[in-house]
């Protein structure tokens, strides 16, 4: 879809034009030939920052450090499309220039080595956020699809102190429930659910329960909705679907802890052999449907809308859009 098609749906009116729009997570395949410049498409679906995952937990650091420079090489010499964000005043700079900021995220700790320092050396390179686990246990945490629930142990800990040090995003989608909490409970720092949607709504393990978003807000988190079909319901990507999960954590913790993180692929070819390289990081639960379906950059304008059409202020569908996650960088990044 071009951008002028794009600017022709529904949602796309002068206000939403104004409005920082914010997606705090997305996924490219993790290859450093990877086409970075479909990244674009959020800039053509009014987008003014997203944040790129470049490793989760198969990916050790030498992998990681592979992906991730080959993404921030196409960010930085390509500088009439994207601004590094470095910080909350680059993303407006990029806003005012039509220009997209990109910053990175880690899902999973497994890309630091064992080493709590290397939280640095990915905070320099342009990682703005990282969950503690991903599914499954590790030296950090237990994740959401662990049998057992072992909360935050050691390494975690050490991990988010030195998070919160450097100015590093925390975030615990992905983790088991006693990890979150212990997460919230350990940092002095705002924490964000980055990408995840209310088991309320749809019991999936990967969803969280509405005491997790409470704790989230209480910390001046936000949690960024997930646009994952098999999250929002049984494989649906309608727009009612993910605006039902932000209605229902709008009610529970008010408008300015709700966000958007799509988590949208790029590649559902990649996605599907990720499950199926992987097979212990995914439960059965992901192997339900032919194809995992997500809802796409270019639903932006119609999320806005809908949002608009159920009597949201401007200023909370800004907030949602993006201002709430602009805080957060605002209190956190150094």
């Amino acid at each position: 879809m071009s951008q002028d098609q794009v600017k022709t749906q529904p949602g796309f009116t002068a206000e939403y034009a104004r409005a920082l729009v914010w997606e705090q997570h997305c996924c490219l395949p993790l290859d450093p030939d990877t086409r970075v410049d479909e990244l674009w498409r959020y800039a053509e679906a009014g987008a003014s920052f997203v944040s790129v995952n470049v490793g989760y937990a198969p990916h050790d650091i030498t992998d990681t450090i592979r992906v991730l420079s080959a993404f921030r090489r196409h960010v930085l010499t390509n500088p009439d499309r994207y601004v590094m964000a470095d910080s909350a005043d680059d993303v407006r700079r990029a806003k005012a220039s039509g220009r997209l900021a990109v910053a990175f995220d880690l899902e999973d700790t497994r890309p630091l080595g064992g080493r709590i320092e290397t939280v640095q050396t990915y905070y320099d390179l342009g990682v703005r956020t990282m969950l503690l686990t991903y599914n499954q246990q590790n030296e950090a945490g237990s994740g959401c699809h662990d049998a057992v629930d072992g909360g935050l142990i050691g390494f975690g800990r050490d991990v988010v102190a030195e998070m919160n040090r450097v100015g590093m995003v925390v975030d615990v989608t992905h983790c088991s429930y006693r990890t979150s909490m212990d997460v919230f409970a350990a940092s002095k720092a705002p924490v964000v659910l980055s990408h995840s949607s209310a088991r309320a709504l749809h019991d999936h393990e990967r969803n969280v329960w509405d005491d997790q978003i409470k704790a989230c807000a209480a910390t001046g988190g936000v949690i960024g909705i997930n646009g994952v079909g098999i999250f929002l319901g049984d494989n649906d990507t309608s727009t009612e679907a993910i605006v039902r999960h932000i209605d229902h954590a709008v009610d529970l913790v008010g408008w300015e802890h709700v966000g958007l993180g799509l988590d949208y692929c790029f590649e559902a070819d990649d996605v599907n052999d990720e499950l199926t390289r992987n097979p212990e990081l995914f439960p059965p639960s992901y192997d339900k449907w032919d194809r995992i379906d997500f809802i796409e950059p270019e639903r932006l304008p119609a999320i806005a809308a809908a949002l608009s059409d159920r009597g949201y202020s401007g200023e909370a569908t800004r907030g949602i859009l993006g201002e709430n996650f602009l805080r957060v960088a605002e209190d956190v990044w150094r």
